[in-house]
């Protein structure tokens, strides 16, 4: 995370043997508004998720989701704009849910407006994967206060053999 500009909270952790659905892990981040920033901090993300779930699968989704929901905040949201931030919180669950918010300074955005890039008239067009992608690949995404923060949440894996005291 070095030459990132990446602040980082503490972070809190409580015990392993939490119910379900309790949080295990919560990181706070705040990023400068730079595309070069991404690709680094989702990096140190990922491994710090890996930290607390089996590995599987699903970390692919979140990754694509988490960079994508990054470079719409930073591009679209704050315009690259350097007086600007990003932030970041995620939660990681005792069960292995995986759940970020992801809040940009920008003057914010109508979701349903963004059209559907898998319809032939809008497939070459350069704009609207994001928005899909995440939405494809997360369990549940929402954009709350006037679509400067995006939700998204990852629901546990059913096995529940991978869930002992673990994030997955």
């Amino acid at each position: 995370m070095r030459g990132c500009n990446v602040a980082q909270s503490p972070i809190t952790v409580l015990q392993p043997d939490a119910a379900p659905r309790e949080v295990l892990v919560e990181f706070e981040y705040s990023l400068a508004s730079e595309v070069s920033v991404v690709s680094p901090f989702v990096d140190h993300v990922m491994r710090s998720i890996t930290i607390f779930r089996v590995a599987s699968d699903i970390e692919v989704d979140i990754e694509v989701a988490l960079r994508e929901a990054l470079l719409n905040a930073i591009i679209h949201g704050n315009k690259e704009d350097p007086q600007k931030r990003v932030y970041v919180t995620i939660f990681c669950a005792a069960d292995g849910e995986v759940a970020m918010t992801i809040r940009d300074e920008g003057p914010g955005f109508d979701s349903s407006s963004v059209p559907d890039p898998t319809v032939p008239e809008h497939r070459m067009s350069a704009h609207g994967r994001g928005i899909y992608l995440m939405r494809a690949l997360m369990d549940e995404v929402s954009f709350e206060e006037g679509g400067n923060v995006v939700f998204m949440r990852k629901r546990a894996s059913l096995d529940p053999s991978r869930s002992q005291g673990r994030c997955d």
